[in-house]
């Protein structure tokens, strides 16, 4: 019924206990969920997860806030992005929120990263994961330059403004609200969500992260997907069914390979 299209169940803190999670999952009915890559030393780790379970999902990236592990190449990525049940590039993006004593000039690692990991997902026809955060004029400009209207994708837990928004979509992007929506102090973003089209919206965990109300401030899991869920609901005044339709045919439709190598299954 529902679709957590991101959360990182190869972190220690959940990957240690994944066979109560997907328990968990079945219990609050979240059918599937996509385990997002950071690193590429993350991969296989990330990978395993999709291979073992059903109902899990991968993507192949680097986080932008990722330093001092392997850079990879164009083609790592394409290589790596065709193996069975990867269906994104990412996560991948701009993050400008932690800069300390840097410049938005000294990152031009980053963006030169984010190049790389658009191009991967126009040569490899995947969608692309997109991370943003204080950096949305450098993020839409290069998609813009890169992705020459060829890239499709999501932007995942967005935070950003009514503008991004509606930049975001007139590029054919998704977006993606997490358990922030739940917030009480997200009435701005709850704004926003009421912008987006339902059949460009996606919901999110970002679990470890952002546990949605009530639960805020717990380790949070795919299980939690329906208060996110719930809130867009409310938001939207739909039927809780409905939004988890959906959400589940833009997931289907975005990821298309979840579909085809399901099929297969």
């Amino acid at each position: 019924m529902f679709v957590d299209s991101h959360c990182h169940l190869s972190f220690p803190e959940l990957h240690s206990r994944v066979d109560t999670i997907l328990r968990e999952m079945q219990a609050a009915r979240v059918d599937r969920a996509l385990c997002i890559c950071t690193a590429i030393e993350e991969f296989e780790t990330v990978h395993a997860l999709a291979l073992a379970h059903e109902a899990l999902w991968a993507t192949v990236g680097v986080h932008p806030d990722t330093e001092g592990g392997h850079e990879p190449t164009l083609d790592e990525l394409l290589v790596l992005g065709c193996r069975p049940r990867v269906v994104g590039i990412g996560e991948t993006g701009l993050d400008y929120y932690r800069l300390g004593a840097r410049t938005v000039a000294d990152m031009a690692w980053q963006r030169e990263r984010f190049r790389v990991h658009i191009r991967a997902a126009r040569a490899s026809g995947l969608p692309l994961v997109v991370h943003t955060r204080s950096a949305s004029a450098d993020t839409l400009g290069l998609l813009h330059e890169e992705g020459q209207g060829r890239v499709g994708g999501v932007f995942h837990c967005f935070t950003e403004t009514r503008e991004v928004a509606r930049a975001a979509l007139e590029m054919g992007f998704y977006i993606s609200f997490s358990g922030i929506l739940t917030f009480r102090n997200a009435q701005d973003l709850r704004e926003v969500a009421a912008l987006v089209p339902m059949d460009r919206l996606l919901i999110e965990t970002d679990s470890p992260y952002l546990a949605p109300a009530p639960h805020r401030g717990k380790l949070n899991t795919p299980a939690w997907v329906p208060y996110v869920a719930q809130q867009v609901a409310a938001i939207k005044g739909l039927p809780l069914e409905e939004v988890a339709q959906q959400t589940s045919r833009n997931f289907e439709r975005l990821f298309s390979r979840v579909v085809s190598e399901g099929s297969q299954a």
